[in-house]
């Protein structure tokens, strides 16, 4: 049809609509804007114009439905070009990185190629063909090199991305680990310094100890397989709720065996079951957001279609209902909330509302689901290597002798084999395999580390996955030997380690292993780095302790019979969090 209409109607609209283009392209290139109006002006504004020339035409002969389909068709087409030409020319800053031809078309590209959970696996195939510093989108690369950590996540760091305001489908709406802004975010996260400081966590070991005897209580009666996942996955969500949930009434209730008292907390998974199928949710949810977090500015307009944001609403309506009998009942005992809503000072006035939830939001699905992830993995790895199971129930036996109290935490510090093992769990699975993105200020100058230059505006992938299995920063990536941890801190000479399976020396040989010893603990961030890490790994650590200890010394746990251990690292995927395979285990009271 545009081939038909007159060249009149090229000539008098054609350079206008193709120099509006150019220009629009300049304007969306230079600003980041999540605008609807502003966008939708000028996709749709400059055509429309256009279009209306139509009406004052001297001739008839242009009608007004060609000419609208002729401006629409030149512009658009000048625009999309006009991209592409750009994000694959030289003129392009980051054209000099190296990437997947098709990813500096569009984010959809990338967005795509990482739905299926494969994120971590695509990024570590990619750096080991195109080397440290890959270009994976238009404007967004990968990093694997070191020496970049603290640049970008650093206390001098980069300011996050607008990752989760995609992923929340909403520009103003976003919880703690998606504020932008530096100083906002220093501020937001005081409250959360002094509920997460040592000094706070004392205060939590009586409803951790109770939780985790609720599930040593709860794992004795079962029959048959155990899907340990699964229990570890209500354990942490429980836990979690009683941390930023939790009834004035329960503080005294939460004292008591599970069984023999009815919780007034926020959840009750161990007791009752997932009937609210809120996992099933956090599933349903996670991979849309994995998706929308790549290009947020679609996200982020979806959200104003009534009913795209199911499965958001429904945690926000859970959290709202939790927050506002929370916040008026308010507490006599030191939980997560009590810090959060500043009741740790009088003096200070207490957060917005949409704070609160925020944050109680993110405290328990953040909180509950990386705990859960690397709880799984560690029993995983423990069942997986019988030998390092056998030695850390050798530690677990001596710190916590039978008719010890192994909810006592003042003994963790002698746990040394558990941390390396807890510590080598999550090098090889991290609860979350790629952080989210950190971007340059797009009004700032480029960002230079050494020889590599950042125009304004980049996007940088860190993936703690693909940092933790590069053999330049840890001997044997792939294989799971916690020993590595005592060696690198002195505790154990190499000669007298344990080595990884299949290279044990011959009988009768003796001295220094055959191979280079490599650890380098600056590339092992499971919890991030820098003053927007994470803030619960005391927290974290302190809970996957206890659980372990407990479990190690109430049970034998072995593998269910006919299923492939090998299947557990195929099926690891990478979702923002990691989305865990099960793990069916048989197990029986030790004593």
């Amino acid at each position: 049809m545009v081939l038909l209409l007159s060249r009149s109607l090229w000539e008098t609209l054609g350079p206008s609509l193709c120099l509006s283009a150019l220009l629009a392209h300049q304007i969306f290139r230079r600003c980041e804007m999540f605008s609807l109006l502003l966008h939708s002006s000028l996709v749709f504004l400059p055509p429309a114009m256009a279009t209306s020339y139509t009406i004052f035409a001297p001739s008839d002969e242009l009608g007004v439905f060609s000419t609208m389909v002729f401006s629409y068709v030149v512009y658009l087409g000048m625009l999309s070009t006009s991209v592409i030409f750009y994000r694959f020319s030289p003129f392009h800053p980051l054209h000099r990185y190296p990437g997947p031809f098709w990813c500096r078309t569009s984010m959809f590209w990338h967005a795509v190629r990482i739905t299926a959970g494969q994120q971590m696996r695509y990024l570590r195939v990619l750096h080991e063909r195109y080397g440290d510093i890959v270009r994976i989108g238009p404007n967004m690369i990968s990093v694997r090199d070191v020496s970049l950590i603290g640049p970008v996540l650093g206390a001098s760091g980069i300011p996050k991305s607008a990752f989760y305001k995609g992923t929340v489908l909403s520009e103003e709406t976003v919880h703690i680990a998606g504020i932008q802004n530096i100083e906002e975010h220093s501020h937001r996260r005081r409250a959360w310094t002094r509920g997460l400081a040592p000094t706070a966590l004392r205060h939590y070991e009586n409803i951790a100890a109770t939780r985790i005897r609720q599930l040593v209580d709860v794992l004795e009666v079962q029959k048959g397989v155990v899907v340990l996942g699964d229990w570890f996955n209500y354990l942490a969500f429980d836990f979690m709720s009683d941390m930023a949930y939790v009834s004035t009434s329960s503080v005294i209730l939460i004292q008591l065996y599970w069984h023999a008292c009815s919780f007034n907390g926020g959840s009750e998974l161990m007791q009752e079951g997932d009937h609210d199928n809120i996992w099933a949710l956090l599933e349903k949810g996670i991979v849309a957001g994995l998706f929308m977090g790549q290009v947020p500015w679609l996200g982020i307009y979806l959200g104003y279609i009534p009913g795209a944001t199911g499965p958001i609403n429904t945690l926000l309506d859970y959290g709202r209902e939790q927050s506002m009998k929370r916040v008026a009942q308010g507490s006599i005992t030191r939980d997560l909330f009590y810090y959060l809503n500043n009741e740790d000072l009088p003096q200070k006035e207490p957060p917005p509302f949409f704070q609160l939830l925020n944050d109680g939001i993110v405290a328990i699905i953040a909180g509950a689901d990386t705990t859960s992830s690397a709880l799984t993995s560690i029993f995983y790895c423990l069942l997986r290597y019988p030998s390092t199971y056998a030695a850390l129930q050798d530690e677990v036996d001596r710190v916590y002798p039978l008719g010890e109290n192994v909810y006592d935490m003042k003994r963790h510090h002698d746990l040394h084999y558990l941390t390396a093992v807890i510590h080598e769990a999550l090098r090889l699975f991290p609860p979350v395999p790629t952080n989210s993105s950190r971007q340059g200020p797009h009004h700032s100058k480029p960002l230079v580390f050494g020889s590599v230059v950042l125009p304004p505006g980049t996007i940088i992938h860190i993936s703690p996955y693909v940092l933790h299995r590069d053999p330049r920063n840890f001997v044997f990536p792939d294989t799971f030997w916690p020993e590595r941890w005592l060696i690198a801190s002195g505790q154990l000479t190499i000669e007298s380690a344990r080595l990884p399976q299949g290279l044990a020396p011959p009988p009768g040989h003796h001295g220094t292993p055959d191979f280079q010893f490599v650890h380098n603990e600056t590339a092992f961030i499971p919890f991030s780095v820098g003053p927007m890490n994470c803030p619960g790994k005391g927290l974290a650590m302190q809970q996957m302790r206890t659980v372990v200890c407990a479990l190690v010394q109430k049970f034998w746990f072995r593998l269910q019979a006919g299923w492939d251990p090998r299947g557990y690292e195929e099926n690891f995927k990478d979702y923002l969090t990691a989305n865990r395979p099960e793990l069916p285990v048989e197990l029986e009271p030790r004593f």
